[in-house]
Parts: structure tokens; sequence; C-alpha cells
């Protein structure tokens, strides 16, 4: 793809070749749901696999990054030079159930120019292997779905509105929490879905799929790419209190303008 720059061909290259693995590995999973163990043990086998696939591709083409990883951890790279947040299966129980809805996410974050942590995410790839979709984004060029542009809905009321969430479960989330938003938003809106993918949920939101998404409990590595992806598809990402950081997982509210502040209202009243 033309479009590409060096750093997303980078990605995208990377992307697709862990996601390659990641389809094999899928096409597995059926076979193994006989047994007890098996499946669970396969999935965490399957993510490792992939994510050492990311390391090296990535590692091979920007060998004085670091990364954050969801396996390994925090590697440091020279600390003037950009980190990779990369997750190399966002849907693991989905994948672990056989339904084809997972996703690989990177996401490139540079140094803060003053040397105190880490600032913008500038560069973004989320990858949908079974559907070989591309979504990436780059700071000020925009987001796209292989070379089509993507907007965020242009959607104004919320009757109208579709919009993604995650659901807190076993030894994950505040149940209580996610209930109260869910009692507030629920009745004024259109549909509310649960995918089981956040990293897809914030692709589908830029694509104009979903009209708004929130989340809280989530890691930085599912919600990086997300994140630049809503903001150059022109919508807006903040935490619960309408606070816009770089990279938000604790807390995640992204919707275009117009629905933001109105989920945002519903939600924090909620919460008080």
């Amino acid at each position: 793809m033309s479009m590409f720059s060096g750093l997303i061909r980078v990605m995208e290259r990377a992307a697709r070749k862990a996601g390659n693995r990641l389809r094999r590995d899928f096409g597995e999973v059926e076979h193994l749901q006989v047994s007890r163990k098996g499946p669970a043990d396969f999935v965490s086998k399957a993510d490792m696999r992939a994510e050492r696939i990311l390391y090296d591709e990535l590692l091979n083409a920007r060998p004085d990054w670091g990364f954050v990883l969801e396996e390994a951890g925090v590697i440091e790279g020279a600390p003037d030079k950009p980190r990779w947040i990369v997750d190399p299966l966002d849907g693991t129980s989905n994948f672990l159930h056989g339904i084809p809805h997972f996703a690989i996410s990177i996401a490139a974050q540079e140094p803060r120019l003053d040397g105190k942590g880490w600032g913008d995410v500038t560069a973004a790839v989320i990858y949908h292997p079974i559907n070989d979709e591309t979504y990436w984004a780059e700071k000020t060029r925009g987001a796209w779905l292989q070379d089509a542009r993507l907007r965020v809905s242009g959607r104004r009321s919320l009757d109208e509105a579709l919009i993604a969430t995650g659901i807190p479960f076993q030894g994950h989330g505040d149940f209580a929490e996610w209930s109260r938003i869910f009692g507030a938003i629920g009745p004024e809106v259109a549909g509310i879905r649960r995918f089981g993918a956040a990293s897809l949920d914030m692709a589908y939101v830029a694509q104009g799929r979903f009209d708004g998404f929130w989340e809280s409990g989530l890691n930085d590595w599912d919600t990086a790419a997300g994140c630049l992806l809503i903001r150059e598809a022109g919508g807006f990402v903040s935490d619960f209190r309408g606070r816009s950081n770089p990279v938000h997982s604790a807390q995640v509210l992204a919707a275009n303008d117009a629905l933001h502040s109105r989920l945002h209202k519903l939600l924090a009243n909620s919460l008080k």
C-alpha cells in the first residue's frame, strides 16, 4: 500500500506475520475443545508465539526502541527513542472459544521532550487477522482501513447511537461501577454491544460502526493504538472525568464530539 510510511509498513509487516501464525493456531483451537486443559494452555502458547514474532520483527526494524509487551513486560530501549506498545492477541476469550473476533494491536509512543516519561502515540496499527484488515493511523495523517480514510460517526443524538463496552469478568474490573454506568447509558441509546476485543471496538468507533465506547480496567496495550485511531478519525477520547491523555487504559470514553459530551454527562452523573 503506497500510502504507508516506512514506520507503518514496519508495523503492518510484523502484524501480518504474527497474524498468519494466529490464524493457523485459531484453526487448531477447534480440534482441542474436547480436552479440558488443552485449549487454555494452547491459547496462552499462541499468545506468546505471536508476541515473540512481533518482538523479533519490530526489534529487527528498530533495534534501539523499547517495548511494553503484555507477556514479557517493559523492555527498555535507548532513552531518547520511542517505544512499541504491543498486544499480540486482544480477544483471548473469543480466540479460546473459536469466535473469530480478535486482533493484534501495535502503537509507537514518543518519549516526552522534557525527558520525563512518555508522550504522544504517533503511529498505530490494529490488525484483524481473520478478515485480513489493517486499521492504521499516524499523528496528523488521519486514520485508515487499508487505503480508505476513516471518520467517526456523524450521529448527534443518543437515541440513534450504538455504543460498545467491555463488561467486567472474573477477577477483572468493577461490576458495581459498570452496572451504574450501564443503568445510566442503556436506556438512552439505540443499543449496547460487547464484542470482547477493546482494540477492535475502538477501531470500529474510528470507522463509524460504533458511535461510542466505554470501558475501565484495561491496559495500555489494549488501547494505545485505538486512542490514536479514534482521534485521527475526528473523535474524542478521555477518561471518565473528561481528562485527555495520550493513552487511556484505566478508563476510556470515546465518541464524536457531540456524543462524547452527552455520554460523559450521563456517565459522570451515574458515578456521583
